[in-house]
């Protein structure tokens, strides 16, 4: 895990908040779709609690975060808030309980087994099925082909509610390159009547809204760069 990167003031942010709302609400408007139909996920991942605090201060309600340990660090300053927690990062089956305790959302489930393990908490949580579309071996989510019964599976279970799926294209300073995997995800959804499409970050949240996005994740452009 990086160390914490140092914050933008308060000013800063707020600039950083305008642009990005800025963004999101041109490319609904090429799109042809409502403001309302995209959530602007705000990505904390190695941003300390006062990130969140500061985001949640300007109205922001919906936080991502990577690492189970790193949001147990975080939970006392933030639990308290008016806000959901989502789990965006990869989920190893034996932090499941404790995830289900930390968050609202898991969008990162990629397997039976998995699933089966949140469903066990005993905590009703909003789910997400992640897709692997890239080759890379660092990416992780379920093959497009083991979907159709991942999502029977999940449907099957009490206290899980499937609302749609999520994926992590290979790393591209272009933000074109994305869209065909946006597309893919996109066309999956659609398949197995799915509303909800977590795709696109910073740098290539339009391309993502214009293929059907409802959800984007967006830390370096609210936060700025993380160190390495």
């Amino acid at each position: 895990m990086a160390s914490n990167p140092a914050l933008p003031s308060p000013a800063e942010f707020a600039e950083n908040l305008a642009r990005v709302e800025d963004r999101i609400q041109a490319a609904c408007a090429r799109a042809g779709r409502a403001r309302e139909s995209v959530l602007l996920l705000a990505v904390t991942k190695v941003f300390p609690a006062e990130a969140v605090l500061a985001a949640h201060a300007l109205g922001l309600r919906d936080f991502g975060e990577n690492y189970v340990q790193e949001m147990e660090q975080k939970a006392a300053k933030i639990r308290h808030l008016d806000a959901r927690f989502h789990l965006i990062g990869h989920l190893q089956s034996n932090k499941s309980r404790r995830a289900a305790e930390l968050f609202d959302v898991i969008q990162t489930v990629d397997s039976a087994k998995l699933a089966r393990r949140l469903a066990d908490s005993g905590r009703p949580l909003e789910v997400m099925i992640e897709v692997k579309l890239s080759e890379e071996e660092s990416k992780h989510g379920a093959a497009p082909g083991d979907v159709p019964a991942l999502v029977e599976t999940i449907r099957a279970l009490p206290g899980l509610h499937l609302t749609g799926l999520m994926t992590m294209p290979p790393w591209s300073d272009d933000p074109e390159f994305a869209r065909p995997y946006f597309v893919r995800l996109r066309r999956l959804a659609e398949t197995h009547a799915l509303p909800g499409i977590s795709m696109g970050m910073s740098h290539d949240l339009e391309a993502a809204i214009e293929e059907g996005a409802t959800i984007v994740r967006v830390g370096t452009a609210l936060f700025g760069r993380r160190r390495p």
